[in-house]
């Protein structure tokens, strides 16, 4: 029998056993940037912008010269002159005049607001009507309104967005310091497997968990090693867990974790260091190992394929977080269960779902599949969870989903 851990205490027991793999930054360009995580808080040594700006076509000018016009009686302001994209405004501007200028000019000294061309009338004679009257700041971006020095830009253990690399370029980052992917040995077993392109004979399968687990560990940032496939043989996986641990960060095998005669990976991982952990309060995904060599997680995971990827989901990738210092972070949506679910009391239940929209509501459709049918969650868009307390959900029952 398995002494299980409830998946609370499997997290917990995670965050106090496991800490940031050290020593691994690396810096690389911009332009290799999106997608890896920030090795250390970046803060801003410049202003950005470094000047007054505009964020309208029209005219800059003092507010007060405006105060009270309208339409019917505009303000009648000297046109002083105009800048141009690209040029600075190094002078100040006298009462009563103002300047044209494009959206992003820079503004002259004395100027505090920008009036919108719409809200004007050019008379031909060197002067302009302002028919809306402004107030200080109006249509304007003044200089650090974005970034000064000092500021944090962005923190530490923040996954490179897109936008980030903007962020970066605007204040003239051209690499930034990122961590070293940290190296994860992927080790599937069983006497039954064979590599994806080959025909299965009687009693066999395709190796699915292999190529799952990379594609997860891909996903989140980290370089997966594959060690191929180890028949049940547990002299010949312990020398394949001993090698991978000798080149990687962490290990995980899957296949072998439960409490067979042939079932060898609780005994390897056990002689190898500590074993934390054996057995979780989940379905699927129950017969799960975590132990440690030193500071290395090694990780038993269930030879079926969703019950795999399940457990890669809720406890491994947030594992690999942690080594990897990323910033954890969860963004369930709310949606309605189409149809109702049933569990099984006394575990907590993992049920994966399809996410639609209909007469503007998102709808979850439950995808019910046994642990070894893979592509019944090939459409997955993520997963719901039943508390072991709970028998079921029934149809239209709000719940959170978990996107992959």
């Amino acid at each position: 029998m398995l002494e299980v851990k409830t998946p609370e205490e499997v997290l917990a027991l995670i965050r106090r056993e496991f800490v940031p793999v050290g020593g691994r930054e690396e810096t690389v360009p911009l332009s290799e940037a999106p997608g890896r995580i920030l090795a250390r808080d970046l803060t801003a040594t410049e202003y950005v912008p470094d000047f007054d700006r505009s964020t309208v076509d029209g005219y800059a000018c003092r507010a007060a010269d405006t105060f009270g016009c309208s339409d019917a009686i505009p303000a009648i302001l000297s046109v002083a002159g105009e800048v141009l994209m690209g040029e600075g405004a190094d002078y100040d501007l006298a009462p009563g005049d103002c300047v044209y200028v494009p959206t992003g000019g820079a503004i002259p000294r004395g100027a505090d607001c920008a009036v919108m061309i719409e809200y004007t009338e050019d008379y031909g004679d060197g002067t302009v009507g302002i028919m809306k009257p402004g107030v200080p700041g109006m249509n304007l971006i003044f200089r650090g309104d974005d970034v000064y020095p000092g500021k944090l830009i962005l923190p530490a253990g923040r996954v490179l967005s897109p936008q980030d690399i903007g962020a970066l370029a605007a204040v003239g980052e051209t690499s930034v310091p990122v961590v070293r992917r940290i190296k994860v040995g992927v080790i599937s077993t069983g006497d039954e497997l064979v590599p994806p392109g080959e025909r299965p004979g009687p009693g066999q399968v395709r190796d699915v968990n292999s190529p799952l687990l990379t594609a997860m560990l891909t996903g989140c940032g980290a370089q997966p090693v594959n060690y191929g496939i180890v028949v049940d043989n547990e002299e010949l996986l312990r020398q394949k867990v001993q090698a991978a641990a000798a080149e990687c960060d962490a290990v995980i095998l899957s296949g072998g974790s439960s409490v067979g005669v042939k079932d060898a990976a609780c005994r390897i991982i056990e002689g190898m260091g500590e074993l934390l952990l054996h057995g979780i309060a989940i379905k699927p995904g129950k017969p799960t190992i975590l132990g440690k060599a030193g500071n290395k997680p090694l990780i038993g995971l269930p030879g079926h394929p969703v019950a795999a990827g399940t457990v890669a989901q809720l406890f491994v990738l947030p594992l690999l977080d942690i080594l990897m210092g990323k910033k954890q972070e969860s963004h369930p949506v709310s949606a309605e269960l189409t149809e109702s679910v049933s569990a099984n009391h006394g575990r907590e239940q993992v049920n994966a779902c399809r996410l639609y929209r209909r007469d503007g509501k998102l709808l979850a459709e439950p995808i019910r599949s046994k642990s070894g049918l893979i592509t019944q969650l090939a459409g997955a868009d993520g997963y719901f969870i039943i508390t072991r307390d709970c028998e079921g959900l029934p149809r239209g029952a709000q719940i959170e989903v978990f996107p992959y």
